[in-house]
């Protein structure tokens, strides 16, 4: 069972207590060519001891700040908590940032250590270190370290013999800062958030109270560790359930990653959950008819099962086996393909998920619990559970440690034990983001629910007033065309013009499985599978069917069909996987424009 939690703890009190009564369980895994390597609990503690002594000898001291631009790789988890346990502070930079965004959080931060992922990597770093506007004293590299460059090798640090830097865990206090994470900066410069061991363990035991999973479950940890999300999931989370933490460095093999390990939890970004639904639905259409009717009749059997769950009713008997039949026979094969046989809590956050999508999953047995929150937040503030209830495209209810409260222009606004103490400063002070009785504007439009659940409608900022002065939802107009499996991304459009207009790019996975089964053959080529009449004739009616659920201000009038995919490498995405609209927005200004002309 995991550790009672008490007010004077700090982070490193968790990894103290699992090396002494967990010492052999694993901990911690990776990829190690075609092999995978295990830490256990004892290993990881003293494969920490040995870095954190490493980082002392490079001076590195309580308070300092330290940046790490890593994926999700072993030396990046163990250097984090290394860190933590001599009194410094981690931050983790997106491998995505461009160095602009690399050099402002340098300077912001004042950091004197940067832990990067090798030579490559580097290069963005190296005119740091002679820049006066940082304090970066070393950077240290993990594959690939070249002297001649002023490089420190990773495995040099990792091989010190520990000495009594670890000792400095035990000076830690409860208001200490654990870590700043820095928001993604789509709006303006990114903004450091302070989160400290107080309330980030408030926050890990108010989430585990309400995840009724196996002892020491296995969790994936792909997304990227900038984010809370992933950071609490993936980081902070598995050291108070002394969890088996499985490292995916490259999210294209995140399948093959979840049929290795067949995890009991699984929590994917909308886009994730979206991508996953549409390599299945591929699978179902290529079968043979009879075998998708058969499948078809056991995903009504989970959607009844789950509606009953949902509804918070006892599920009837004849029901319950009628379930276990179907997904014995007919389910449990499907998940299997995708790694997902086992899992018992389904989680999604970070915007909206398609309701199309969320059905798809509850056919298959599979309820998606969506949560919400933000970084300010330190990840969860609301969460759908099975056991204490759920309703299907809401956020869920708030924690134990936080209040919710929605503003008279529909902003939700939050206050409470796991919402953080302020914006760290470029100077280190922190500056508080509440107002006078203690309420954090999120900047998210919702509404609360007679059973306390929460429904998010879209980012204050982002809701798009028409010229004629109606507000609409961007998020609603984009999940509702995106229910067509045909249509894989949207971006809606419309600011201040007469109308809304959209850019549509088709499903990488579905087209070409729906083109095969009419007998449309273009060899291969995306871009002519796009241009192709018929996948054409098929997006209009995919708009116009959206259309027919939508109001008179949330329609699209035209819209254009895009052959290429976004994504966090080509800069539309976030890396939590949401639009940047700015950035599509300026991207594709020609293109957008020419909707609106006659």
């Amino acid at each position: 069972m995991p550790p009672a939690v008490s007010p004077d703890h700090t982070l490193a009190h968790l990894l103290e207590h699992n090396a002494a009564v967990h010492p052999d369980l694993p901990a911690l895994s990776w990829r190690s060519g075609a092999d995978w390597e295990t830490l256990t609990w004892s290993e990881v503690n003293a494969a920490v001891a040995r870095l954190a002594q490493g980082y002392a000898s490079l001076g590195v001291a309580p308070g300092d700040r330290a940046l790490l631009m890593m994926g999700d790789r072993p030396e990046h988890w163990l250097s984090d908590l290394a860190l933590v346990h001599i009194g410094a502070v981690p931050t983790t930079v997106y491998g995505t940032a461009a160095p602009e965004q690399i050099a402002y959080i340098a300077r912001h931060s004042g950091a004197r250590l940067a832990v990067v992922e090798d030579a490559a990597v580097a290069a963005a770093w190296e005119p740091l270190a002679t820049d006066p506007g940082t304090a970066l004293e070393s950077l240290v590299v993990v594959s690939g370290a070249d002297p001649g460059r002023g490089h420190l090798d990773y495995a040099a640090l990792a091989a010190t013999p520990e000495g009594d830097a670890f000792g400095r865990r035990h000076d830690l206090k409860p208001d200490d800062l654990l870590t700043v994470v820095y928001t993604s900066g789509t709006t303006g410069d990114p903004k450091g958030v302070a989160v400290t061991h107080r309330r980030m363990l408030a926050n890990l035991a108010a989430l585990d109270s309400l995840i009724d999973l196996p002892e020491h479950a296995a969790h994936i940890c792909y997304l990227p560790l900038a984010h809370i999300a992933e950071r609490v999931l993936g980081l902070y989370l598995p050291l108070l359930r002394a969890s088996h933490v499985w490292m995916c460095d490259d999210p294209a093999r995140l399948v093959e990653v979840l049929r290795h390990v067949r995890p009991p939890q699984f929590f994917g970004v909308p886009r994730v959950w979206e991508k996953l639904a549409s390599a299945l639905r591929a699978g179902i259409a290529g079968l043979p008819e009879e075998q998708r009717a058969g499948i078809e009749a056991a995903m009504a059997v989970a959607t009844e099962h789950t509606a009953c769950l949902e509804r918070g009713e006892p599920v009837p008997p004849d029901l319950a086996e009628r379930f276990a039949a179907v997904r014995g026979l007919a389910l449990t094969p499907l998940l299997e393909k995708v790694g997902l046989d086992r899992v018992v809590w389904a989680s999604s956050a970070s915007a909206p998920m398609p309701q199309e999508v969320v059905r798809f999953w509850a056919g298959l047995g599979v309820p998606v619990m969506d949560a919400w929150g933000l970084t300010e937040s330190l990840g969860v503030a609301t969460v759908n559970t099975p056991t204490a209830g759920f309703r299907l495209g809401s956020v869920g209810r708030p924690l134990a440690t936080v209040e919710v409260r929605v503003a008279d222009d529909g902003e939700v606004l939050l206050r409470g034990e796991t919402v953080f103490d302020g914006y760290v400063d470029a100077g280190g002070a922190v500056r508080p983001a509440t107002d006078a009785d203690g309420w954090f504007a999120t900047g998210d439009v919702g509404r609360l629910d007679g059973d306390g659940h929460l429904w998010i409608i879209d980012r204050k900022k982002e809701i798009i007033v028409t010229s004629g002065g109606k507000n609409v939802s961007p998020a609603l107009v984009e999940n509702t065309l995106k229910e067509h499996p045909l249509v894989g991304q949207v971006y809606a459009h419309g600011d201040g013009r007469p109308y809304l207009v959209a850019l549509v790019v088709p499903d990488r996975e579905v087209a070409p499985v729906w083109a095969a089964a009419r007998g449309i053959d273009t060899g291969g080529d995306w871009d002519a599978l796009v241009a192709h009449p018929e996948v054409n004739a098929e997006l209009e009616r995919a708009v116009a069917a959206a259309n027919a659920r939508l109001s008179r201000a949330e329609q699209v009038k035209r819209h254009r069909v895009l052959a290429g995919e976004w994504g966090p490498d080509t800069g539309e995405l976030t890396p939590s996987l949401k639009l940047r609209r700015r950035v599509i927005r300026d991207r594709y200004a020609e293109e957008l424009d020419a909707l609106y002309r006659d």
